[in-house]
């Protein structure tokens, strides 16, 4: 696996504040591809030693680089919600964002049966 650079915010201030191992574990089937923004396109998410959250935005297109970036707890949250692989909320290194989630799940009302 390659290493990637992260910035502060998404938009890419040019000050790198760490460097982490590139993965897609926010990629999903679109029906012809995994991916996570389109074809060519792939998200990862990670987590610095410091807890804050990182999203990887991975590219397959010739001339563009995988960037990555931090992002707040429901950000990150959100971005696992949304790509649909919840069992990423399994690992020790997202607890957090499970117990965000599961707060997000109680806040159903209950039939009155």
């Amino acid at each position: 696996m390659s290493k990637v650079n992260v910035y502060e915010r998404e938009e890419y201030e040019r000050s790198i504040i760490a460097r982490v191992e590139y993965n897609n574990n926010l990629d999903f089937w679109d029906g012809r591809n995994m991916c996570n923004g389109g074809a060519g396109r792939h998200k990862g998410i990670t987590k610095l030693r410091d807890g804050r959250f990182v999203i990887i935005d991975g590219t397959d297109w010739q001339g563009e680089t995988t960037t990555a970036y931090v992002v707040s707890d429901r950000e990150a949250l959100e971005e696992i919600l949304e790509s649909g692989n919840v069992y990423l909320l399994e690992s020790r290194r997202f607890k957090k964002l499970k117990e965000m989630s599961e707060e997000l799940d109680d806040m159903e009302e209950e039939d009155e049966d």
